[in-house]
């Protein structure tokens, strides 16, 4: 069943087993906020076990453009596409978030993001690959990020 993320109304369902379910809350609501202001899209999670497919491919993606395997389980997922863009998100147990996006057009901006909750360490396997850059949010506190450029076709 999907959930719809409230960014009025921050919830931790379907994230409490996270140590930092808070801020990873306020950091999903963050990411619906903006692609309801944006886009017009309602935003909607399930379970990482109702969507292995859109996970095996942000893991694929990972595995292939950087060697990369994420050691916290992923909690929830979410895969939509908007103005000509496949965007895929897991948010994992850790705090972490990763997001996709994968313009469908040939030649189109292709990148992997990465985004820490409030109060998280950077996970062992990215903190010697990546900067980390800080952001504002009211929802989420402070939000670190980074980001690669996809190169492959996926």
């Amino acid at each position: 069943m999907p959930y719809e993320v409230d960014f009025l109304n921050v919830s931790t369902i379907g994230l409490e087993s996270s140590p930092v379910a808070d801020a990873l809350a306020g950091l999903r609501a963050n990411e619906a906020r903006y692609f309801k202001n944006k886009y017009d899209h309602t935003f909607t999670v399930v379970p990482a076990g109702e969507a292995e497919a859109t996970v095996a491919w942000v893991s694929e993606i990972l595995s292939e453009e950087r060697d990369l395997t994420i050691a916290s389980p992923a909690l929830e997922a979410t895969e939509f596409e908007v103005d000509g863009i496949r965007m895929a998100y897991v948010f994992y147990e850790s705090g972490l978030s990763i997001n996709v996006m994968y313009t469908l057009a040939d030649a189109g901006k292709r990148a992997v993001g990465f985004k820490l909750s409030d109060g998280m360490d950077v996970p062992e396997e990215l903190a010697a690959r990546f900067k980390f850059a800080r952001q504002k949010s009211k929802l989420a506190g402070t939000i670190r990020g980074s980001f690669f450029v996809i190169k492959g076709e996926y």
